[in-house]
């Protein structure tokens, strides 16, 4: 009988995606869709690698999803922009494929599946792969020689700054184990230097869970070991597709080109800087489109700022190749036609992403002209270096951003004098008296470490706002400790509580602990994933763990935030009626005074549409209509016609808040009745 043909090897990004996910599935791994740029995870800014989404369960603060799960995870990294074009591999958007392990199985059995994948599924040669292993770990080095096969001399060991993976100073971590692909293999296998960029890719990574590490540095054995891998899509498309670098696979290169026919010219006949130049545009155009989509809009601050600086350098670079005109909104409609079969929501999204990448291009475009021809001048008296003070007038007067500042003197061979604009920075903070911010990353320490331990709290909140519960943990003045005084500055975890935890854009709640002659005033209470944190001071007696204590929330304050969480809900509602139907939330703040509804619109909301809103939603309330709650599964839900906040992660149950006839939506928050 005939051997069956050997199936084609994937070429496409699209096929090795499908591939990867396809190999776990059909080897019992629950496939898992990407979640947000945007993560739920205070210490990131945005999700930056694949196992971010289940750094909660790795830690233990989480269920499994499924013993075993693959994904193929979006995510965006920044701390090596100035890179981006200039090397082979760089992004600031990428896709992780994943396979993890919940204490199913370990070591060998990854090391075999990769091998397998790499070897028979992608159809590398072995002679194209080496193997790195953290040096002190001989039983991973044991089963790639033994077990698989690979040649010693194809072993490399590399110290714990390279092959070693933790989650933070303490917590689950342990050694790794990466395959790279050598395009050069006719160099042999003596001296091989995985540094050398040239002849080696990384392209996948495994980690073996297996340590707790405390306070100490001590290692501990993990009683459930985990595997944690990531394959880069791109670099694995670049190997495939037998292209110089990850820029010119089918995953960047028709932005490249998009961007080539707006500048009118030839990629291939460019010179290198020109080259980086559409290599800019086509990698950041795929991030900022998929930040918008993912709810992020452009600011000065945080998410909203690394969107804006990667925008801005689409626009500058378009600029360096001769594009004059506004051309962001076409990039955007090419990388959502490039990658919407693999995110769909890009096209669900598709006016909201347009809408603010026109807004934000023609801001800064006034900004660059003004920005540019200053700068002209500066340049024109042939400096040896921009000073401080010229870069800070820049940035302070015209807006112009200090990484702009810095491109453009390293293009005419000059560096920023960065102490200078610092000085000039703080000089502006004091005569303005602007109270600087900040973060006491001791005391942030601490309550990873003390929520890290703990147990999830149970809400009793919306059935009651008094309720018994007893001390689990405590950190005082910024250190754990056992016990806390009068006077102490105190954030403590309890068994159960009815105080609210900040979350879904409503604060944390007040009021008050009392025990058996303590009394602690509460004055907020954050969520560290799924344990409550309650912010405070002793006011009288003393408190440690263990202790009983009576948690009784401010009555009056959590009305006010109730009434103010409904009247988003309302706002919602009228939004949609009256503006756009299409109108989806960005983010809110339910306040104890106030209240704030962020949402996407692609243009201004008219004073006539709202005074609409305004009686719309006076209207209902003076209706006093009856407010239900329910839980039920999210498909039964979303079948409901209930509304979900884009890009936010929903349980397989959900608590649906509904104004009969006027709102439905998910919310875990507290409303009037």
């Amino acid at each position: 009988m005939a051997a069956a043909p050997r199936r084609a090897c994937p070429r496409t990004g699209a096929e090795i995606r499908a591939a990867f996910l396809d190999f776990y599935e059909q080897r019992g791994h629950q496939p898992i869709a990407s979640a947000s740029l945007i993560p739920d995870d205070p210490t990131v800014l945005l999700t930056i690698a694949g196992m971010l989404p289940f750094k909660p369960v790795f830690l233990g603060q989480q269920q499994r999803p499924a013993a075993r799960a693959t994904s193929s995870q979006k995510c965006i990294r920044t701390n090596d922009i100035e890179n981006v074009g200039r090397t082979a591999r760089h992004h600031t958007f990428f896709e992780m494929l994943g396979n993890f392990s919940f204490g199913d199985y370990f070591k060998e059995q990854a090391i075999a599946w990769a091998w397998e994948l790499s070897t028979e599924v992608f159809g590398l040669s072995p002679n194209n792969l080496v193997v790195s292993v953290f040096r002190e770990d001989e039983e991973a080095e044991a089963i790639w020689r033994d077990g698989v096969g690979v040649n010693p001399k194809r072993i490399i060991r590399l110290d714990e700054a390279d092959n070693f993976w933790a989650s933070g100073p303490t917590g689950p971590c342990g050694p790794c184990s990466e395959i790279y692909y050598d395009f050069k293999p006719e160099l042999g296998n003596d001296g091989i230097d995985l540094e050398d960029d040239s002849r080696f890719i990384e392209f996948y990574n495994l980690v073996f869970m297996q340590y707790n590490r405390d306070a100490g540095g001590t290692l501990t054995p993990l009683a459930a070991r985990n595997i944690d891998t990531g394959l880069g899509l791109e670099r694995m498309a670049q190997i495939l597709q037998g292209v110089p670098n990850n820029y010119e696979t089918d995953l960047i290169y028709p932005l490249i080109e998009t961007a080539a026919q707006l500048a009118g010219v030839d990629y291939r006949a460019l010179d290198t800087k020109g080259k980086t130049s559409l290599k800019v545009i086509g990698d950041h155009s795929r991030a900022i489109t998929q930040l918008i989509c993912d709810g992020v809009t452009a600011s000065n601050l945080g998410r909203g700022y690394i969107l804006r600086r990667l925008l801005r350098r689409v626009v500058r670079h378009g600029r360096l190749l001769g594009i004059d005109r506004p051309f962001l909104a076409a990039m955007g409609e090419a990388s959502i036609a490039l990658m919407q079969a693999a995110y769909p929501q890009l096209l669900e999204r598709r006016e909201v992403i347009l809408a603010e990448l026109e807004r934000e291009e023609a801001r800064f475009l006034e900004t660059l002209e003004r920005g540019e021809k200053l700068l002209a001048e500066v340049l024109a008296a042939r400096p040896k270096q921009i000073s401080g003070e010229q870069a800070f007038e820049l940035y302070d007067t015209y807006g112009f951003p200090l990484e702009l500042t810095e491109e453009i003197a390293e293009e005419h061979g000059l560096t920023v004098d960065l102490a200078g604009f610092e000085a000039a920075m703080e000089a502006q903070r004091q005569r303005a008296k602007a109270a600087a911010v900040s973060i006491d990353l001791t005391l942030q320490g601490a309550i990873e470490q003390m929520a890290a331990a703990a147990e999830a709290t149970a809400f009793k909140g919306y059935e009651a706002l008094e309720h018994p519960s007893c001390v689990l943990a405590l950190v005082v003045n910024g250190e754990p400790a056992e016990q806390a005084t009068a006077g102490d500055t105190v954030q403590l975890v309890l068994d159960s509580t009815p105080f609210y935890g900040e979350g879904g854009g409503q604060v944390g709640d007040r009021g008050v602990l009392s025990g058996d002659g303590v009394i602690v005033s509460i004055e907020g209470v954050s969520r560290n994933r799924s344990v409550f944190v309650h912010s405070g001071q002793i006011e009288r007696g003393s408190l440690a763990i263990g202790a009983l204590v009576t948690a009784r929330v401010d009555g009056a304050c959590r009305r006010r935030a109730q009434a103010n969480h409904t009247a988003t809900h309302l706002l919602q509602a009228a939004l949609k009626q009256v503006v756009d139907p299409g109108i989806g939330q960005a983010g809110s703040l339910v306040d104890f005074d106030r209240l704030r509804f962020d949402f996407h619109c692609p243009r201004a909301v008219t004073p006539a549409e709202l005074e609409q809103i305004e009686a719309l939603i006076n209207g209902w309330i003076s209706e006093a209509h009856t407010l239900q709650v329910a839980e039920m599964a999210i498909e039964q839900a979303k079948a409901a016609g209930a509304v979900a906040m884009f890009g936010e992660k929903y349980a397989d149950v959900v608590r649906v808040v509904d104004v009969p006839g006027v709102s439905m939506e998910l919310c875990g928050g507290t409303h009037v009745a």
